[in-house]
């Protein structure tokens, strides 16, 4: 389990630049970059709704398509910290995962 900060405050999921689901998906089978990266479960929050965010999550499971990634293990992220960048989000194209590092 991961500790996420996420600063995609137009998603859904997002409170406090934490996340309230139990676990994430980063996509990016053929990321090199961390640009190539985003999560897959950003949801934007439509102009009137709330957050459908309860309780921020300390830490979740994150699973990561990106397998170039050094914290990549069985397409599970074992970084210790993780970084969700998408501050102008309106799409999950428009997210990016920060901690991305790519192999050597």
């Amino acid at each position: 389990m991961g500790n996420l900060n996420c600063n995609a405050a137009s998603c859904m999921h997002n409170c406090d630049n934490q996340c309230c689901l139990n676990s994430i998906c980063v996509e990016g089978s053929l990321a090199c970059q961390c640009d190539e990266t985003c999560c897959s479960d950003y949801e934007h929050q439509k102009h009137g709704s709330t957050n459908m965010c309860h309780i921020p999550k300390d830490s979740l499971t994150i699973s990561c398509q990106a397998t170039n990634c050094i914290y990549n293990t069985n397409k599970k992220c074992d970084a210790d910290h993780v970084d969700i960048s998408g501050i102008k989000a309106v799409t999950e194209n428009d997210t990016v995962c920060t901690t991305f590092q790519a192999r050597g």
